[in-house]
């Protein structure tokens, strides 16, 4: 903890393709695999204060591909593969809507399947963290667009998961890197820059 009084500072995370190797509607802890890189860049981000939140869509549930109660096996199985390297997770937000779902309670059009920003929003008034100091990382476009829509700048890891490339004055990235250790590294440089200006030597 950074003991700091006021808003916090959080890395919002995406799952499939950042996290986690992307399986497509995947909530089987058993074949639930972090991709490399992982836990030794949400150990930096932890340990320099940012608290860690992912924010990920699971249209799967408005499809009927699998109940909600799987979502919470999957956020314990998540919470067993990080707690031995030191890692939590401040909070699990799933967008379980899709408007062409067979679910009539989760079949809709909504405000947090990302690129919308609605996830972020709502965590960070839930939480009391600063978006503005906050940092989106994912894995697709529509990621860095949800966080920047929301007040937050963001990093892609690119593991092939993007394959339109749909560009927008939303969807550009402070940086593009191969893993998500590399992710946590320039957030954390950027931080640090940040940080310096707003306090320069004297």
């Amino acid at each position: 903890m950074s003991g700091e009084a006021g808003p916090r500072r959080a890395v919002f995370l995406d799952k499939d393709g950042t996290l986690v190797e992307n399986v497509p509607y995947n909530v089987d802890p058993a074949r639930v695999r972090l991709l490399p890189g992982v836990l030794a860049g949400l150990r930096m981000l932890s340990r320099e204060g940012f608290v860690l939140v992912v924010v990920s869509n699971q249209p799967g549930v408005a499809l009927g591909r699998f109940p909600l109660a799987a979502l919470d096996r999957l956020a314990r199985c998540l919470d067993e593969l990080m707690r031995g390297a030191g890692v939590s997770i401040l909070d699990y937000r799933w967008c379980t809507h899709h408007p062409d779902g067979s679910d009539a309670a989760h079949a809709f059009a909504c405000t947090c399947r990302k690129p919308q920003p609605g996830l972020l929003v709502d965590t960070a008034q839930r939480h009391g963290l600063d978006l503005a100091e906050s940092w989106m990382i994912g894995d697709i476009l529509d990621d860095i667009e949800a966080g920047r829509r929301a007040g937050c700048r963001g990093v892609l890891v690119d593991g092939g998961g993007e394959t339109q490339w749909r560009r927008g004055p939303l969807r550009v990235p402070e940086a593009i890197v191969p893993r998500f250790d590399h992710a946590a590294e320039f957030v954390l440089r950027a931080a640090r820059q940040r940080q310096e200006r707003a306090c320069p030597a004297a």
